[in-house]
């Protein structure tokens, strides 16, 4: 990425530059030398279309110090094609904490519809501390950026160890930086894109995480909040410990779901011909597995193993050939037939690579997930009192998710959450059957951001709506929000078409899992 040389703004910009400063308590002479850039724009890659362009804004690390150090905002363009029918610019934000947005701007405008695809620039950037923009890093191992933690009070002990030796390694890396890899702090670099590139106000599109960092800027900059779409709702009440442990009492209704989905086709898979058969034949696969792990696509596969597969629950036709193939695998049987032992194997390992990976989206997540609030507990022994109950009460993944995290041992939040008061007419898109941000966490958003309207697809699966499934019924009603900037007179509850029988039959392929969107690291 080129660096930008400040120059002079011209009277359009400095127009926007100004309530950005009072909106992020900075004076107005420093912060001018950052605001009066002009993007040196440039083709992104020899080997992406000429269209794709980006460049490199310089912004404060510290916003309340605007004449301090800076650091890098990696961003992305894709111009209207269309300039009588442009709007503006809608920025976007595939989800994380911690996700590259930089190639979105390309992704959407490949998607997107061309009656709305005409009326905006599309703008991708990597958030501060993310990819090219001023990367930050804990120097983590591959061990140490494994998230799931089954909590056993024998190992309880080494599970506070991993969560002080990550928090102790990001504030000798990188204590300096992390304090100001916050939601709010991404939400002003949002703004300083929006006046930089000379717009008054800010249309966006976010996913997953990408949603409350929307919410968040909504809070911020009413007033320069324009079309904005909420894609798998993050709710603003639960952050952030409250999101991860969603994920273990909405995997109970989805395993229930899916035993009566798998009971139902007993005759194909095997699994039992009620839903509480199939529930005795997983918890004894998954106590068989600890006792003895399953080798299992050159794996060795244990019960906490399976357990932290929980999202896959949120799919019944992609969980159960999963368990019925790890069954067979248990049995020393071969897969049964029509199962992709490949596919499978991503299924439950998530993707994972056997490669040591990069800890920069890592060192975000916790840097986002521990600075936006003062709320997670300080002493251990809350944590293994929270996890010992949730282990009973939710047994999929309720361990997982209330064990201690490194947030216990982080620096203190610079500044507090943002407060959900103002007025936000927004719109939000929700699948009902989504492993990372469930029905409960939208419907929390929705409820939060007084005004804004929720499009929810009823028996819709996946994580991530709008141009994620070209297929969705909410793509029509995101489409004319967008083109329009009407929303909905009321809430809107859709239901997509049926799928062909085909693809759920045994001998159909695998479905790939979630899809594309959001692009996060995995998490929200």
């Amino acid at each position: 990425m080129k660096r930008l040389a400040p120059l002079l703004a011209s009277a359009a910009l400095l127009a926007t530059t100004v309530p950005l400063l009072a909106a992020t308590g900075a004076s107005a002479a420093p912060a001018e030398d950052y605001s009066r850039q002009k993007p040196d724009w440039h083709r992104c890659s020899p080997e992406q279309p000429a269209s794709y362009e980006c460049a490199t804004l310089k912004v404060p690390l510290d916003h309340r110090r605007p004449e301090g150090r800076k650091i890098d905002l990696a961003i992305s363009r894709v111009k209207s094609g269309n300039p009588a029918k442009r709007h503006g610019i809608l920025l976007i934000n595939p989800g994380g904490p911690g996700g590259s947005g930089l190639g979105m701007s390309l992704e959407v405008s490949q998607a997107m519809p061309q009656e709305v695809r005409d009326r905006y620039d599309l703008i991708g950037f990597d958030p501060r501390g993310v990819g090219a923009s001023s990367p930050v890093s804990c120097g983590l191992t591959d061990a140490e950026q494994k998230f799931d933690r089954p909590y056993r009070p024998e190992t309880f002990a080494s599970d506070v160890e991993w969560a002080r030796t990550v928090a102790e390694k990001c504030r000798e890396k990188a204590g300096d930086v992390l304090p100001h890899i916050t939601t709010r702090n991404t939400a002003r670099d949002m703004d300083a894109i929006r006046a930089v590139l000379g717009e008054r106000k800010l249309s966006y599109l976010g996913y997953s995480y990408g949603t409350y960092l929307g919410a968040v800027y909504s809070q911020m900059f009413p007033q320069r909040t324009d079309r904005f779409v909420l894609d798998s709702g993050v709710d603003p009440q639960r952050i952030w410990r409250g999101m991860i442990q969603v994920w273990a009492t909405e995997a109970e209704p989805a395993f229930a779901r899916w035993t009566r989905w798998a009971a139902e086709r007993s005759a194909e898979y095997g699994l039992g011909d009620s839903p509480q058969a199939v529930s005795d034949t997983f918890w004894g696969l998954v106590a068989r597995a600890d006792r003895e792990p399953v080798d299992f696509e050159g794996m060795k596969i244990t019960g906490d193993d399976i357990r932290t597969a929980r999202a896959v629950f949120f799919y019944p036709a992609q969980a159960t050939p999963l368990i019925a193939a790890l069954k067979a695998a248990a049995e020393g049987k071969p897969l049964p037939a029509g199962t992709a032992g490949p596919e499978l194997k991503k299924l439950l390992t998530g993707g994972r690579s056997a490669e040591p990976a990069p800890d920069n989206s890592t060192a975000v997540f916790w840097s986002v997930v521990c600075g936006d609030t003062g709320t997670w507990p300080r002493y251990p022994e809350q944590y293994e009192r929270d996890a010992a109950k949730d282990k009973a009460k939710y047994p999929l993944y309720g361990d997982f998710a209330s064990n201690i995290k490194p947030c216990a041992f982080w620096q203190r939040p610079v500044e507090a959450a943002t407060p959900m008061r103002t007025r936000a007419d927004v719109l939000t898109v929700q699948n009902e059957w989504d492993s990372q941000t469930p029905l409960s966490s939208g419907q929390g958003l929705h409820r939060a951001l007084k005004g804004s309207r929720m499009v929810l697809v009823e028996g819709g699966e996946g994580h991530g709506v709008y141009l994620a499934d070209p297929n969705s019924c909410a793509n029509a009603h995101v489409n004319a929000y967008l083109a329009t900037g009407v929303l909905p007179g009321k809430d809107v509850t859709c239901r997509n078409p049926e799928p062909p029988a085909a693809a759920a039959s045994p001998g159909a392929p695998v479905p790939s899992g979630p899809l594309p969107f959001p692009a996060g690291p995995g998490r929200f």
